[in-house]
């Protein structure tokens, strides 16, 4: 959510001790950026437009948050595109330690346009993709996808993800009608992939955050749980 999880919301996370922190998704391309515009008027003002400049507007960012820490924290950035190129000219920020291909935003503008979860529908190209930016950037890459989107063949996709030589599978565990993961969902992933798996979706205390390593995540993210400004629980415990 890039006009949520901006430098400053990041850096005021260092303290609950997050390896990582991610800033965006940020719309990388003219369609994504179009799509991004369409859903900001109706009301989703999170789905960022591209910054005039989006290199010199993320490496502020990132420094704001490297700035502000005495500790080895790292800076992600989410990113919608469809092409390598532009993952890969984020990648070269110093400051900027982890580039995230979006194959996970379900909005309808952005899906018909081609970016988030319609990436898992053709493999191959996202096998392309993810490829292109790692063999383009020095840095590590990940990919997050989301769970239980229909018409999907998962197993395609975590194959052209790990094939590709992402670093990290980033899982949004969405059980659609649920208040709480798929943790099946994750279980299945870590067991037909030897990537790194960081589970996603629900984790807001203690419980879900253990429930989730258990299933099988070898990290958490935690996003909707830390909108505040804070996490409600003592993550030194999980």
């Amino acid at each position: 959510m890039a006009g949520v999880t901006d430098g400053k919301f990041c850096r005021g996370m260092i303290d609950y001790g997050f390896d990582l922190l991610t800033l965006g998704g940020y719309n990388a391309e003219k369609a994504s950026i179009n799509a991004g515009l369409k859903i900001i008027q109706r009301g989703r003002k999170e789905f960022h437009v591209e910054e005039p400049d989006l290199v010199n507007h993320i490496t502020s960012e990132a420094k704001y948050i490297k700035d502000g820490s005495n500790k080895n924290v790292g800076v992600s950035v989410n990113l919608r595109a469809i092409t390598p190129d532009p993952i890969i000219k984020i990648s070269k920020i110093p400051e900027v330690d982890v580039v995230e291909i979006n194959a996970h935003c379900r909005q309808a503008e952005l899906v018909k346009s081609g970016y988030g979860q319609a990436l898992m529908n053709y493999p191959d190209e996202l096998y392309n993709l993810v490829h292109g930016t790692v063999e383009g950037c020095s840095k590590q890459v990940s990919v997050k996808i989301r769970a239980n989107v229909e018409g999907v063949n998962y197993l395609k996709v975590l194959e052209a993800i790990e094939n590709a030589g992402a670093h990290y599978i980033h899982v949004d565990a969405m059980k659609p009608g649920y208040d709480s993961a798929d943790y099946d969902f994750i279980t299945w992933v870590k067991r037909n992939t030897d990537s790194f798996v960081i589970g996603n979706n629900s984790i807001k205390d203690i419980a879900s955050a253990r429930k989730m390593l258990s299933s099988g995540a070898d990290g958490i993210s935690i996003a909707r749980a830390a909108i505040r400004g804070n996490i409600p629980f003592d993550m030194s415990l999980v």
